[in-house]
């Protein structure tokens, strides 16, 4: 016995979805078309009971799998179909071989939903374009071009590359600055351990002896009182402008500005401005290497840049290059590129190269935003250090000089 997934209409033309018990399909039809309903489809359900859907077999051990869909799953998951695809196996019989091993709970269910809708008679980018949440639109529109010309194995390799190499920057970025935001909550924590602990200590000591205390030690005292009186007012104050901020950059007009802001900051303006080129010459390079027209590909990228300013930017550019404009002349009309980029297009162009010179100028801003993130953390390290030094000198000073004057008091 099995479970079967039906699409029917009713004898009012309505369309009806479910699920029925049974043996095989004709079991299903005959006790559908029982009940005077025209039966349009009936597949096998790959829906399993929550046990099985959370559990992998990994080298004979029974593991669970996690709920999301990470970056490594999906690298994984395009590796895997490339490979087999490559070797010659089936795509809805590669999907079966893949959703066995995947770590992904998630990633398991979409699979076994890739099957049954090509099952159903859609091609593997229709299927996928009904997961936008996992598959993005890079992703469906790779798909779709290696269908198209019959080299599918060939662009989910492309597309694995990509997304490997992609993973493997983000990983650095990510390492390079965990360090830093490490050091400075550490940081944070010594300060406010101070401020909420031992400065009280000291004023309670203090307020046993009649003295002026200096004014340094004043200002800490109050600025002590202060955070531990308000300290869940300031905690829940900066936890709601967080949230505020948070959905406010999630609306379009809130994301354009925190955007702009970026852009214009000192020194990480141009970080943010190079790690936008990284991504916008990484997907070029993908979409151009598997063969994607090139308004195509400014098409897609645009959508799936993940920067409002640059979407605008490539939305003119693909407007001049669709009336018959080279590349290169709306990318320095655009202001926004180097003219080492412009440069590097303009040569793609010539030589018919355009790929090739993408991948360079990716390389470029990959080493560049990297050599700029492992500077920072090596300045930053001992900048951090002074700034606490001074703050805790301040602290003690601030608190032992009340000291020296119940010692001269006393003397």
């Amino acid at each position: 016995m099995g479970r079967f997934y039906y699409v029917v209409r009713d004898a009012a033309g309505k369309r009806v979805t479910g699920f029925e018990e049974g043996s095989t399909p004709e079991e299903i039809v005959g006790r559908l078309q029982a009940k005077d309903l025209i039966v349009i489809d009936v597949t096998a359900d790959y829906e399993q009971s929550k046990d099985e859907q959370e559990s992998v077999v990994v080298a004979g051990k029974v593991k669970k799998r996690h709920g999301r869909v990470t970056s490594d799953d999906m690298v994984l998951f395009c590796r895997q179909l490339a490979t087999l695809l490559g070797a010659g196996v089936t795509i809805l019989k590669s999907l079966d071989i893949i959703s066995m091993q995947v770590n992904s709970a998630k990633l398991f269910n979409v699979l076994k939903s890739l099957q049954k809708n090509m099952e159903a008679g859609l091609s593997l980018h229709e299927a996928m374009a009904k997961f936008p949440n996992v598959f993005s639109e890079l992703w469906v529109n790779l798909v779709e071009s290696g269908e198209a010309s019959g080299n599918l194995a060939v662009v989910l390799n492309r597309l694995a590359t990509y997304l490997e190499r992609n993973a493997a920057f983000k990983k650095k970025i990510i390492s390079a600055v965990i360090y830093p935001a490490m050091l400075m909550i550490v940081g944070i924590g010594a300060l406010l351990f101070l401020t909420i602990k031992i400065i009280p200590t000291f004023a309670e000591l203090f307020r046993g002896f009649n003295i002026k205390l200096p004014f340094l030690t004043q200002v800490l005292m109050v600025v002590s009182d202060a955070i531990r009186k308000y300290f869940l007012i300031w905690a829940g104050i900066t936890v709601v402008a967080a949230v505020v901020f948070r959905k406010y950059i999630q609306t379009k007009e809130g994301q354009k500005n925190f955007e702009n802001f970026q852009l214009k900051l000192p020194i990480f303006g141009e970080l943010f401005r190079a790690m936008t080129i990284e991504r916008f010459s990484s997907e070029m390079s993908t979409l151009v290497e598997s063969g994607v027209p090139i308004l195509y590909s400014l098409e897609i990228v645009e959508h799936s840049v993940g920067n409002l300013i640059m979407s605008d930017i490539i939305r003119k550019i693909k407007e001049e290059v669709r009336e018959g404009k080279p590349l290169n002349q709306p990318l320095s009309k655009s202001g926004f590129f180097d003219p080492m980029v412009v440069q590097m297009v303009t040569i793609g162009e010539e030589i018919g190269e355009l790929s090739p010179m993408f991948k360079k100028i990716n390389a470029y801003y990959q080493e560049y935003v990297e050599t700029f993130l492992t500077r920072f953390a090596s300045m930053f390290e001992p900048i951090m250090l002074i700034f606490m030094g001074l703050i805790i000198g301040i602290m003690v000073v601030g608190m032992f000089l009340p000291i020296f004057q119940i010692s001269q008091i006393s003397g």
